[in-house]
């Protein structure tokens, strides 16, 4: 079985950005991304080692293959997500929503300030993400929370911004204040990065 490992993206830190300070960017890039990576790493060594993953003792109670396979989804989630969330952050935003993707969300939302407030809504629900993503299957705009990287997630749809409300985000900064870390981070979108995927998207779609 080949390992097909993962490499940190440094290039994706963001810095200078308004209302989130570097040092809480410093402590969830290099901690905790960087942690999701290695664990992901170690999970493809021990899964390619056949004696310590007994395919034939795969067990939906316990089984150490079973424990390989969920820690494997939670990780590589984990991964995903966070370079998803660290690519479309940049010091006080920049662009806005090309017009298309401007469209879709007025005749989804009535307005982007209601699609904002939808993902904030959902940031503060959820334990874990908030997302707004282009379902594939239906070809809409929807937002789903996830309690953890691999849980509630929305499957053949596509991530145009991923919202982190994980404490690990924002401690730093607010302590336990949720809604002002929401606010800070809707202050630094990247458009042009979240008007990419939506095209990406609407060509996956056709």
């Amino acid at each position: 079985m080949k390992i097909v490992k993962l490499e940190p993206k440094d290039h994706l830190k963001p810095k200078g950005l308004e209302g989130i300070s570097d040092e809480q960017i410093e402590v969830h890039f290099e901690a905790h991304y960087k942690g999701y990576v290695a664990k992901y790493n170690e999970i493809q060594e021990k899964l390619a080692d056949f004696n310590f993953a007994d395919r034939s003792k795969a067990n939906q109670n316990y089984s150490e293959y079973r424990a390989l396979k969920v820690e494997e989804s939670f990780n590589y989630m984990g991964v995903v997500l966070h370079e998803l969330y660290f690519e479309h952050l940049i010091g006080g935003g920049k662009g806005e929503p090309s017009d298309d993707l401007k469209k879709l969300i007025e005749e989804t939302f009535g307005s982007l300030d209601n699609c904002l407030t939808e993902i904030k809504a959902t940031g503060i629900a959820c334990r874990g993400w908030s997302l707004l993503s282009y379902d594939l299957y239906n070809n809409m705009l929807v937002v789903n929370g996830l309690d953890a990287h691999n849980q509630l997630g929305f499957v053949n749809s596509v991530p145009l911004i991923v919202l982190d409300v994980y404490e690990h985000a924002y401690y730093v900064d607010q302590k336990n204040k949720r809604p002002p870390y929401i606010d800070a981070f809707f202050k630094n979108l990247n458009w042009d990065v979240i008007n990419s995927r939506f095209e990406k998207a609407c060509k996956l779609a056709k």
